[in-house]
């Protein structure tokens, strides 16, 4: 269970990934498994943001299409479907995970979680305690799959997480429930 929540440090690299913007590599979709009551574990099929995403909400976003980023560096990560884009002076990324809200609310150095709503869904906005604190921002959705994370890092002075609210108007919509 331990993959299911190291997603910090997996942003930062999908950051330094995107940075570099290195070509994207192509595998077989990640799956996680959730146990239903009285059954055994169930494969579940993750939503890929990769291919799930629509170039026009990306555009839309202020994000270009052509910047994709699979995995994190390139490199797909086990229990986890991760795609990332950048713009002018940020970069989002897109984390699918069979994780609980609960992981990551209890993980240290997740801190300032509150409700927030983008494009009519509710979810819990959080930022990551340290040096990065003034510079990222992230919302978690729950989903039928587990959760799906938004994690914007500004290159600005902006307000991170105003950023991502206005992103994720554009994007939200297109993230399964």
């Amino acid at each position: 269970m331990a993959h299911r929540i190291t997603l910090v440090p997996l942003a930062a690299a999908l950051v330094l990934g995107l940075a570099a913007c290195g070509e994207s590599t192509e595998a077989t979709p990640a799956t996680t498994t959730t146990q239903a009551a009285g059954t055994s574990d169930v494969p579940t099929q993750l939503f890929d943001p990769c291919t799930g995403i629509p170039d026009d909400a990306l555009t839309a976003a202020g994000l270009d299409p052509a910047t994709k980023q699979v995995g994190v560096g390139g490199v797909r990560q086990p229990g986890w479907e991760i795609c990332g884009w950048k713009g002018a002076d940020y970069t989002l990324g897109v984390f699918s995970t069979g994780g609980t809200l609960a992981e990551f609310e209890r993980r240290p150095g997740n801190v300032d979680f509150q409700d927030v709503t983008i494009a009519g869904r509710t979810g819990r906005q959080f930022r990551v305690d340290g040096a990065v604190r003034d510079q990222m921002c992230d919302v978690l959705f729950p989903a039928g799959q587990g959760l799906l994370q938004l994690t914007l890092v500004n290159k600005t002075t902006a307000d991170p997480c105003d950023r991502l609210r206005s992103v994720g108007e554009a994007v939200v919509p297109a993230l399964p429930k």
